[in-house]
This record gives structure tokens, C-alpha cells and sequence, in this order.
């Protein structure tokens, strides 16, 4: 499998973190793909609290060791794969970093090329192990 075109072509994935009590949090989330590190913007999308104030940046904040699953589903299940990143998260505000990741966001997604997003928060993974499976290999 090649793991950067599955990540580049995939749009939506699952973030995992955990709470101060152990217990698992996880979201679906959009993201962006560098070769080293996945970003995942916290834009206005509709959310009952502020970006810095969410459960998965709590979470990170208190533990920054994440997994990431992005799938592919078909009901042909010969096509079923998916990749698992393990890796470690940090949240960005600002820097050339965070105005990277705004970019690469807007390239693979285009509602963000009309949302304000530049102020908002961006979660960096440093991607520390890829775990990929697939049914039928090619």
C-alpha cells in the first residue's frame, strides 16, 4: 500500500486521545498530510465550545501520545484498508508551522479556502509509527 497517496486521497479520518482518567476520546476529524506530520485544523465548524477549550486539546495538553485511523470502506470488502498513525501532538497558534498547515488545508479542502481559518488553532501530529492494513494486495 502506498501509505502517502492513501493519506493524500482520504478525506476524512478519526482522532483518538485520552482523558486524564484513561478513558478514550474520539473524533471525526479532516486533516492534511506533510510526510512527517498530520495537521487537523480547529475551525468554526459549528462546536459548543471555544477551539482551545475542546475535549481533544484538553487531551493533548495533558497527553500529547495520539493515534489517528483514516479507512476505506467499500462493500466489496476485498477493497477494505486503512492506516493508523501513533504519534505525538501539539497545538499550534501561530508561526510558520501553524501558516504551513493552514496551507496545505486549503489546498486539500476547499470550504476552508473561504473560512477565516488563519486565526484558529491547528493540532500537529509528529507521526512516530504507521501501521497500515489492506484485504486484497496489489
Amino acid at each position: 500500500m502506498d501509505i502517502k497517496r492513501f493519506l493524500a486521497t482520504h478525506r476524512l479520518a478519526h482522532l483518538a486521545t485520552v482523558s486524564p482518567n484513561g478513558a478514550p476520546h474520539i473524533v471525526p476529524v479532516v486533516y492534511a498530510y506533510d510526510g512527517k506530520h498530520i495537521y487537523i485544523a480547529l475551525d468554526y465548524k459549528p462546536k459548543r465550545v471555544l477551539a482551545m477549550r475542546l475535549k481533544r486539546v484538553r487531551n493533548i495538553q495533558a497527553n500529547p501520545r495520539v493515534s489517528l485511523i483514516v479507512d476505506h470502506y467499500e462493500e466489496d470488502w476485498s477493497k477494505l484498508a486503512w492506516v493508523c498513525v501513533d504519534g505525538t501532538a501539539r497545538v499550534l497558534q501561530r508561526g510558520k508551522a501553524h501558516d504551513a498547515a493552514i496551507a496545505l488545508l486549503r489546498k486539500k479542502y476547499r470550504q476552508y479556502r473561504r473560512m477565516k481559518i488563519e486565526g484558529q488553532p491547528v493540532i500537529e501530529i509528529a507521526v512516530k509509527r504507521v501501521v497500515s492494513w489492506q484485504a486484497r494486495q496489489t
